[in-house]
């Protein structure tokens, strides 16, 4: 990190290229939309029905420090996701969405199990979803952005469906779906309950990660890894516990972290969404900044942006605000994330190139005309004086 005037401006976070790994479809709808489809279905369950105040009772009831109450407020967005028509329209939106924030490419999940209600099946699920997507990239081109957006399926880990839905990530692998996930409290529903989809899909050379290391701890973590063989870590925050920092500022890692460390297992972390649901206390007191300084492979996510009240530039906003991150920072959580994507690694390695690299570098040469601008001024003045 270098001196303040590198600090990057609200505008510069809001146009550098980022990348999103972990970012929930029913946790992102516009409050607009949900209205809209709630009065076009007859789903009259919503506490509120102007935008901006349905906005707030999502944000406000996700602050109550609870996964569990957290997870709740997801009843109200899935009960508006039942149609075809209705998952159309969110997954484009949130291409758009993604993509006007910056966002060049982002992994999105969701649960198809959980869009049943309305008579679909899983299939008509993911092809309504997929199809969503690629009109939200075309939308997102008309406007001059560039998006790419892959689907992970998602089985909830409560239910007994997590081999039926990983099956159905595995035929979707070369239509839009990217891998497969399992999420849900974690409290008592441990990975290792569906062993027979991991297996299935190391059997298959797919990639899948797990949500663990949120609001439970070590043990989440290891049986992901150990027995699950998840190739990223949902959230991950809990591995904090196996890493001492002592009083002189000396660090200590335990055989656990040390091992994510080492073999380089991503961390899905999610700032925001971890202080609402007490992962965290506060910004400066979560892990991802002493993650970034041992070199862990961090990554920076949004969660649930209509329950959070976030964005991806909003993610980093706070994480500049309080640890004074410059736009190389910025870059390395970007190159983390792309490198840990779950697309073949020619297209990763051309994203990085071909357009992270250059978005970052042409937002730090502002820093250089900008500084030569001021030296010019500065000489003008001093001439003037003297003369």
């Amino acid at each position: 990190m270098t001196s303040d005037t590198t600090i990057p401006t609200e505008d510069q976070i809001r146009r550098a290229p980022k990348v999103l790994l972990h970012d929930h479809l029913d946790g992102g709808l516009r409050p607009a939309t949900i209205i809209d489809i709630a009065r076009e279905t007859g789903y009259d369950g919503l506490p509120e029905t102007e935008p901006e105040a349905l906005g707030t009772w999502f944000r406000d009831a996700a602050d109550s420090g609870s996964l569990e109450r957290y997870l709740e407020t997801f009843s109200h967005t899935c009960a508006v996701m039942q149609t075809r028509d209705a998952l159309f329209r969110v997954a484009a939106e949130c291409a758009e969405d993604l993509a006007e924030d910056g966002v060049v490419y982002a992994e999105v999940r969701y649960a198809p199990e959980q869009h049943l209600e309305g008579g679909l099946t899983l299939d008509e699920v993911v092809q309504a979803v997929n199809e969503g997507f690629r009109e939200g990239e075309r939308r997102a081109r008309e406007a001059g952005r560039r998006i790419r957006v892959g689907a992970l399926l998602t089985a909830m880990r409560h239910a007994a469906r997590a081999l039926e839905i990983a099956e159905l990530a595995n035929k979707y692998r070369d239509q839009g779906v990217v891998g497969f996930d399992i999420a849900g409290a974690e409290a008592g529903h441990p990975p290792t309950r569906h062993l027979d989809a991991f297996e299935y899909l190391k059997r298959e050379n797919n990639h899948f990660t797990i949500h663990a290391g949120e609001a439970f701890g070590l043990p989440s973590i290891w049986q992901a890894l150990q027995w699950c063989g998840a190739d990223r870590l949902g959230h991950g925050v809990r591995i904090i516990d196996d890493i001492k920092v002592a009083e002189d500022g000396s660090i200590e890692l335990g055989r656990l972290a040390s091992y994510v460390r080492d073999k380089r297992i991503p961390l899905e972390l999610c700032p925001t969404s971890n202080l609402q649901t007490a992962a965290a206390s506060s910004y400066a007191e979560h892990p991802i900044g002493l993650l970034r300084r041992l070199r862990f492979r961090a990554t920076v996510n949004t969660d649930n942006r209509l329950m959070s009240g976030t964005s991806m530039s909003r993610e980093f906003g706070h994480l500049v605000h309080t640890f004074h991150y410059t736009l190389d920072d910025m870059q390395w959580f970007t190159v983390n994330a792309m490198k840990s994507a779950f697309i073949p690694f020619d297209e990763r390695l051309a994203m990085i190139n071909d357009v992270i690299k250059p978005g970052y570098a042409e937002l730090k040469s502002e820093w250089l005309f900008q500084q030569a601008a001021t030296e010019r001024a500065v000489t003008s003045d001093s001439a003037r004086y003297q003369g």
